[in-house]
């Protein structure tokens, strides 16, 4: 196995993004609700429905994209479908950082740094 740590981001980044997904389609009223006040007070505050729905698209992308790169690496050591994940994957990220930062929860923001760096050691790798 030869490409062992980015198999393991991306499964790592797959498992984050598709159960956030998940979570945002079943419990789609509840995220509503909770965004929707913790938003009140931005420029997104008329938004956040769209907003959330473009998250979702991009997590859903991210997620498809990061299995089916650790697929291709194990069958031919291919690296396009992953490093693709991993770049939907920052942008999905740098989204939420943004949404963070513009509702001023400096703790959210902070943990979102910590799914980047793996996301961008990913791109590295599979570039």
């Amino acid at each position: 196995m030869n490409n062992a740590a980015s198999i393991l981001i991306l499964v790592f980044l797959a498992i984050s993004f598709l159960q956030s997904g998940y979570d945002k389609i079943f419990y789609w009223k509840d995220n509503l609700d909770w965004l929707k006040g913790h938003f009140a007070n931005t420029r997104l505050k008329n938004h956040v429905p769209l907003a959330l729905m473009n998250v979702l698209v991009l997590e859903m992308i991210s997620g498809i994209l990061c299995i089916v790169g650790c697929i291709e690496l194990m069958v031919n050591n291919g690296r396009l479908f992953g490093y693709y994940g991993a770049v939907f994957s920052c942008i999905t990220l740098i989204m939420l950082l943004f949404g963070q930062r513009l509702a001023k929860d400096y703790d959210g923001a902070r943990t979102i740094v910590i799914y980047f760096i793996p996301a961008v050691m990913a791109v590295y790798w599979l570039n």
